[in-house]
């Protein structure tokens, strides 16, 4: 881009700037970078992308700058290339999202550090701004600020954004503590199949929430005089699930027993939340958690929600796939402790760090390194189970991993009704995966990768398998549509290329 249009862009972003009435650094913590940055971007002095010019258009609401945005995302990879250097392990999707419902507890200001930056909290925050709850990013755009107003104006609720997520059947537990009677939109989310709700509503009845699905909305009502009596028994030891549950115990008066529990990470991470905002929780990390709830809530906390294993599972199996030595730091180990024992059986080369705490003080960390590897297929099958256990979104990982090892691997997805499905597009890239049935695929290797142009499966976990795929595959691939991506990962391309990719971002103009 020449100097000319660098210095008539910065123009028309002052502009529309100045016409906002926003500050520099106002306009830098919207886009999460420094307010020099946005200075030399103004002078014309700074390379911009289309999409920077795309992601300031929208902070600005700015159709003079939005050149492109209206169009869906892609990403253009040139693959065949090693990764090599160090990665941090971004903060855990799925507790995020977790802690943003749970913030409805807290009459007082919430802070969350190092959030991440994805597509799935920005529409919770939608929704959370639209029933006006207050936020803002805090600190050059790191952490989240959270205050609640008096009242909820659930009448006034974001309905599109709410149902793009299905984080929002989160809400029920700390709305049902709040009002008689709400609606919330219908959850949303990946294209996993039918997932019942049925499980969050025994649960929940056991608080006086009944539900009617009409119309696109849960209608609920609130019999208060009703109180668990005896424990609750999770009908599945489902996350969310016990997520909801333990939401809804925080602020009854009273002990509540949760047997049959979710222990995974983003379960304790609320936990931890929880026992922040002065509420007891007896039994983390078990199946029966015992929660001394409290009827009201009203303290300032300040909270660091821990990293992502399923994103160090991701980044584990990018370096696998392309034959890279990659170090992966701030690997959540107690919960990949089953999947890389699979994969040391398997032959992969790897050493980790002594271990060391989180930012929560609970969780333990290490720096995993990983070297080129020549893999065998397991003898057993891959399949997930509830923590301990191989965790059910690191499945598909294993298609990618299995893909490059010598032998058959069949891979059993249970939990989800299609998911196992997506998995067959590695066939489009040079794979060689036989569905055997909607849950279990058969994968031969090794793979010759090769390049190809395809829409991104509507599934958060396949989509990236298929990335990672491409860049192992030489020569330039296009996937198409990655918004279902950028719900699970803040900035995956460009981190990627920093330790090497070649990934570039583009949109239909």
């Amino acid at each position: 881009m020449a100097d000319d249009y660098l210095v008539r862009i910065g123009k028309l972003i002052r502009d529309a700037r100045q016409h906002r009435g926003w500050t520099q650094s106002q306009l830098a913590e919207a886009l999460a970078t420094s307010q020099s940055a946005v200075n030399r971007i103004e002078r014309g002095n700074q390379n911009i992308s289309l999409e920077m010019i795309a992601r300031i258009g929208e902070a600005l609401d700015s159709e003079i700058v939005s050149l492109g945005y209206s169009g869906p995302m892609h990403l253009r990879v040139v693959g065949g290339r090693r990764l090599s250097g160090s990665i941090d392990v971004k903060t855990s999707k799925n507790a995020c999202v977790a802690l943003l419902c749970g913030s409805l507890l807290n009459k007082g200001r919430t802070v969350l550090r190092r959030v991440a930056r994805i597509e799935e909290v920005f529409r919770l925050l939608e929704v959370l701004n639209s029933i006006g709850v207050r936020t803002r990013w805090i600190n050059d755009g790191v952490d989240l600020e959270i205050v609640p107003p008096a009242e909820l104006d659930m009448e006034a609720i974001d309905a599109e954004a709410a149902r793009r997520t299905r984080s929002i059947i989160m809400f029920l537990g700390p709305l049902l503590h709040r009002m008689d009677t709400f609606r919330l939109p219908y959850a949303g989310g990946c294209d996993l199949g039918t997932r019942t709700i049925e499980p969050h509503m025994i649960a929940l009845r056991r608080f006086g929430l009944d539900i009617a699905a009409t119309e696109g909305l849960y209608h609920a009502q609130v019999d208060h005089s009703i109180t668990p009596g005896r424990p609750i028994v999770l009908t599945e030891r489902g996350d969310t699930v016990t997520e909801n549950a333990l939401l809804a115990a925080a602020r009854h008066d009273g002990a509540t027993v949760i047997r049959n529990a979710s222990s995974n990470y983003m379960v304790q991470d609320l936990c931890f939340f929880l026992e922040a905002l002065g509420v007891r929780v007896d039994g983390i990390g078990s199946t029966t958690l015992t929660v001394h709830g409290l009827p009201n809530i009203d303290v300032d906390v300040d909270y660091s929600p821990s990293e992502d294993p399923v994103e160090a599972m991701s980044l584990i199996a990018a370096a696998v796939v392309t034959e890279s030595q990659l170090t992966i730091r701030r690997v959540p180990i107690e919960f990949l402790e089953i999947e890389l024992a699979v994969l040391e059986e398997m032959g992969l080369d790897n050493d980790r760090t002594a271990e060391y705490a989180a930012d929560n003080g609970r969780t333990r960390l290490v720096d995993l390194t990983v070297r080129p590897s020549k893999l065998e297929a397991p003898i057993d099958k891959i399949h997930p189970m509830p923590f301990p256990g191989l965790n059910i979104d690191n499945v598909p990982f294993f298609a990618a991993i299995a893909a490059v090892a010598t032998g058959q691997t069949l891979i059993h997805d249970w939990v989800y009704d299609n998911r196992a499905i997506y998995l067959t597009d590695l066939n489009r890239l040079g794979g060689r995966l036989q569905l055997l049935d909607p849950h279990r695929v058969l994968v031969e290797g090794p793979t010759r990768w090769r390049a190809a142009e395809m829409m991104c499966p509507p599934a958060l976990r396949p989509a990236v398998v298929v990335l990672l795929a491409m860049m192992a595959a030489e020569g330039t691939s296009v996937l198409r549509n990655v918004y279902v991506i950028n719900r699970g990962y803040e900035d995956l391309a460009e981190r990627l290329n920093s330790v090497g990719a070649q990934i570039e971002t583009f949109r239909d103009i």
